[in-house]
This record gives C-alpha cells, sequence and structure tokens, in this order.
C-alpha cells in the first residue's frame, strides 16, 4: 500500500487547495498528479503480483493511446473543417484544425523513427514526445478540472451579478453566444432575487473598433427589451479584455460596496479561464456558464488551455527547456 502513499498525499494537497481557493489552476495540475501515481502505482502492483497480466494490461493501454490518438486527430480534423465551415477561417477557428494536423505529424515523425532507426531521429522523437506528453498531461487536467469547476454552486449572497462581453453581430448586435451569457445572467438573478437579494446585473464590454457602441451598451439594451428592470442594470463600457472586463468591473463594486460578492456569467467553455482571471485580479466572486453549440467546444476549449498555458509561461517555459535540454544530453551521450 505504500506505492499509494505520493498519490495519496497529492490528492490530499488538492483537496486543500481546492477548499482554500478554488480558482487555482495548481488544483488542477495535483488532481492529475494524484491520478497519475495512482495508476502508475496500481500498474507496478499488477507487475510485481501478476507479471503476466501487467504486460498484457501495458500491452492493451498502448493499443489504446494509439488508437485514441488516431481517432482524436480524426475528430479533431474534422471538427476544424465544420469550425471554418460555419464561422469562418480567423486564427482560433482554426486551433482544433491545427491540432488534428499536429497529432498526425506526431504519428508520421514516430512511424518514421521506427523505421529508419536512426539515433538522431529516435532522440528527436523521444523529445517531441516528451514535450506532446507535457501539454496532453496539462490539457487533460485543465478539461477535468474545468469541468468539476464548472459544477459548483452559486454562492447563496451576491451584490453583483457580472456579465462578461462578446463580439456583437455587425457592430452592434447581440450574438447567439452573448444573448446565452445574459439569459443565464437573467437567470442566476431571478434565483438571488428570490433567495431574499436584489443584486445589480453589471453588463461589462467596452467598444471594439468594428462595433457601432460598446458591447455593454448593446446587452442593456438586450436585457430592457425583454423585461428586466433597468435601474437594476449597471455598465462597464471600457474593457477590451477577460482581464480589463474583471478589473474594471472591480472597481465599480468595490466603488459602490467595498466588501461586495459577485457572480460572473460567461459560456461553459470560458467558465475556468475566467475564474483563474477572476482570482489573479482580485474579484470576489465565483464564474458560471451558460451553454455553448457542441461543434464550438474544440477550438474554444484549445484556446482557453493556450492562454491558460500563456498565463504561467515561466514554468511552462522552463519545463520545457528542461525537456529539450534532456534530449540533448541523451544525445550528447549516445
Amino acid at each position: 500500500m505504500l506505492a499509494y502513499l505520493p498519490a495519496f498525499l497529492i490528492f490530499l494537497a488538492f483537496c486543500v487547495g481546492t477548499l482554500r481557493e478554488r480558482r487555482r489552476f495548481s488544483n488542477a495540475v495535483l488532481l492529475g498528479l494524484s491520478c497519475t501515481f495512482a495508476v502508475a502505482a496500481w500498474l507496478t502492483e499488477l507487475a510485481r503480483s501478476q507479471p503476466a497480466t501487467g504486460r498484457e494490461i501495458g500491452v492493451v493501454l498502448f493499443l489504446l493511446v494509439a488508437v485514441g490518438i488516431v481517432t482524436l486527430s480524426w475528430f479533431l480534423i474534422s471538427n476544424g473543417v465544420t469550425m471554418v465551415r460555419k464561422e469562418g477561417r480567423s486564427p482560433a477557428n482554426l486551433l482544433s484544425l491545427l491540432a488534428g494536423l499536429a497529432l498526425m505529424a506526431l504519428l508520421a515523425l514516430m512511424t518514421t523513427a521506427l523505421i529508419l532507426e536512426n539515433d538522431t531521429l529516435v532522440v528527436v522523437t523521444g523529445t517531441v514526445l516528451a514535450l506532446a506528453g507535457y501539454l496532453a498531461f496539462l490539457f487533460v487536467c485543465f478539461i477535468v478540472y474545468a469541468f468539476l469547476y464548472g459544477r459548483l454552486h452559486i454562492h447563496r449572497k451576491a451584490d453583483y451579478v457580472v456579465v462578461l462581453g462578446a463580439g456583437l453581430i455587425n457592430g452592434s448586435t447581440v450574438s447567439p453566444l452573448l444573448a446565452g451569457r445574459l439569459e443565464r445572467a437573467r437567470a442566476v438573478h431571478t434565483r438571488l432575487t428570490a433567495r431574499g437579494r436584489q443584486p445589480v446585473l453589471l453588463a461589462s464590454g467596452g467598444q471594439g473598433p468594428d462595433e457601432a457602441l460598446p458591447e455593454s451598451h448593446a446587452m442593456a439594451d438586450y436585457l430592457v427589451e425583454r423585461g428586466f428592470p433597468a435601474a437594476l442594470i449597471e455598465r462597464e463600457d471600457r474593457s477590451t479584455t477577460t482581464e480589463e472586463n474583471l478589473r474594471f468591473s472591480k472597481s465599480i463594486m468595490e466603488k459602490a460596496k467595498p466588501d461586495y460578492r459577485c457572480v460572473v456569467v460567461t459560456n461553459n467553455y470560458h467558465v475556468f479561464r475566467a475564474a483563474v482571471t477572476a482570482r489573479r485580479t482580485g474579484v470576489r466572486g465565483q464564474v458560471v456558464g451558460s451553454p455553448t453549440a457542441a461543434y464550438f467546444w474544440p477550438s474554444a476549449m484549445i484556446r482557453e488551455f493556450v492562454a491558460i498555458f500563456v498565463t504561467y509561461w515561466r514554468t511552462n517555459l522552463a519545463i520545457c527547456l528542461l525537456l529539450v535540454l534532456g534530449g540533448v544530453c541523451i544525445w550528447l551521450l549516445g
């Protein structure tokens, strides 16, 4: 049972970290490490007690990973084509297609290294696989914890419901994506009001270069046209990024009520990154999400992961450089 001790201790650290602050990416990494150590301990114990069964399971896991990579590549490429057809050829919409092509290139590199048996190519392939494994580990951690975070309950007391803006259609019309956020915000507001509060709905979004008015004004107009009380709406109309949305909204809320609590509303794919940003900007509140079209999810989640990865760029760059350095050392010693 001692083999499971590292997994247990890491899981304990995950539980403590989540109870203290749910909006940390480190919680996702701790959960992933705990599961990884637990599986490794299980396989080690199985290999010792039942060597034949352990080898068979190892082969099955290898085949599952190989088939999974091929299947995932096909899915991402297919989804990328759908994204381009429905949403256009912007860089963000190409992410799932590019990820699928990258996986296919990785498979081709592995196959070439196995066929040619060139020492240099084998080391390069191993280094690339190590980097890909690191990225895959972080991505799975991100996906799993983002799902768990999205299941949390809304705080019973909140003074503000903050809605994060999104692009307007033709520079003036609320998009279906943004309308989903606004409808979820109305539902949250109704729920909080039923509990004896009457929070202010804070629409957050500035004016982009291709927009005729600030997003927050279009959001307020959308709500008022559908019967939401104008007196309960406040606008934050300077922000152009998620971080500015939260930082400028925080200034408004602190000025009116220093000990405020809030609920932030965005789309479900954006929830965890918005939560991480809210923690980093000092916003006192959790984040909830509205539904998003299924075909939009893969590219959106990859984009969110890239943003999280860049947020912690120093740590990630250091680890990637260590992996590359390890490959160089193996090549020189070989």
